[in-house]
């Protein structure tokens, strides 16, 4: 769209307001703000530049500003494909979660929705579940817990593992690997963002944050920006790596779960 295109990756959640008024006030048309944390310093920022589209991914919008969109995922709907496949890989009959904070209600979503799905495919199946028990502060930035956890899961018999929890998910995608068992990730396709885990990355359960945010992005150079709550879509990321681990019927049967997913002849059950 020819735009001009700049971005602040924020350190410190004291920033937030500080960093989203750096744009607003060089007269930015569209600003994007990434993560349920940065939730409350949009709305903020929205009332005050009410000339000024926003997008916030993951922030759910309780009461719609004509300018502010808040880009959704069914969360629990892309934990489900990913425990329908950790499932459908299992051989031991348990598999494990390790995930950011509970605080945030799309995590809970993401564990959740996992739990469902391995359990929709194999009802004796155990699932461990762990949340970080930081916070906001520490749930998402820390690598250490998230390897140190999945590898206690491994201990436990896991042979699958799905991270979902910024870098402290990413520790547990790594730890996988060097344990040589079998991961997942998550939002985006990891097998770009983590490639220590590569060989042992299964897929992603990802939420499609780019076409969503371009949509939105363009109606608001259109003209046709609408604020509120906006649903975007999810999936499964390719296999990559482990194309040829995966059998032809896991594959058919993930097709057939997310079409009834999609179509909601499958639910999730998840209710937060």
């Amino acid at each position: 769209m020819g735009a001009e295109v700049s971005y602040i990756e924020t350190t410190d959640p004291k920033d937030y307001g500080k960093n989203i008024a750096t744009f607003a006030d060089k007269g930015y048309d569209v600003i994007c703000t990434s993560g349920f944390g940065l939730g409350e310093a949009t709305i903020e920022a929205a009332k005050k530049y009410p000339n000024i589209k926003f997008i916030g991914t993951d922030q759910f919008q309780a009461e719609a500003l004509p300018n502010l969109a808040g880009l959704i995922f069914e969360e629990d709907k892309a934990g489900f494909l990913a425990g329908a496949l950790a499932a459908l890989m299992s051989k031991s009959g348990v598999v494990g979660a390790v995930l950011g904070t509970d605080v945030v209600p799309p995590v809970v979503k993401f564990g959740k929705g996992y739990e469902a799905g391995a359990k929709y495919i194999n009802p004796n199946i155990k699932v461990l579940l762990a949340y970080h028990p930081g916070g906001l502060a520490k749930g998402f930035i820390d690598p250490e817990w998230g390897k140190q956890t999945a590898v206690q899961q491994i201990d436990q018999g896991a042979d699958v593992i799905f991270g979902a929890g910024g870098k402290t998910g990413n520790g547990a995608l790594i730890g996988c690997a060097e344990k040589k068992v079998f991961c997942i990730g998550v939002d985006t396709d990891q097998w770009y963002t983590v490639p220590e885990a590569k060989t042992y990355l299964l897929s992603s359960a990802m939420k499609l944050i780019t076409p969503g945010s371009f949509n939105l992005i363009k109606a608001a150079k259109e003209g046709k920006f609408k604020g509120g709550n906006v649903v975007g879509d999810v999936g499964l990321a390719p296999f990559h790596d482990t194309e040829s681990q995966v059998p032809a019927e896991v594959k058919a049967k993930l097709q057939e779960i997310d079409k009834g997913l999609k179509d909601g002849s499958i639910q999730t059950g998840v209710k937060l």
